[in-house]
């Protein structure tokens, strides 16, 4: 098998997710310093399997989520911060 093509799996917290997702879909990636393209690409890729692989209603076609939920997790991520 071409390890490029080779996959994992991984097991997200939900709060991660939603954190994860929002940053991204509101980030400017262009303006994130990036040592290579891949990076880059890397960080698309995950915008797009969190947006279409998992219950969370993201799209724009689906409910979305309210901001009171973005905040939320926000609140349950941060809570854990050992830093």
């Amino acid at each position: 098998m071409d390890p490029v093509l080779e996959t994992v799996s991984l097991t997200l917290w939900r709060s991660d997710a939603v954190v994860l997702f929002d940053w991204l879909k509101s980030t400017d990636l262009n303006a994130i310093p990036m040592r290579h393209p891949a990076e880059k690409q890397a960080l698309t890729d995950l915008l797009t399997r969190l947006e279409g692989h998992t219950d969370i209603p993201y799209g724009e076609s689906g409910t979305g989520l309210t901001e009171d939920e973005v905040d939320a997790a926000r609140a349950a991520v941060a809570r854990d911060m050992g830093w």
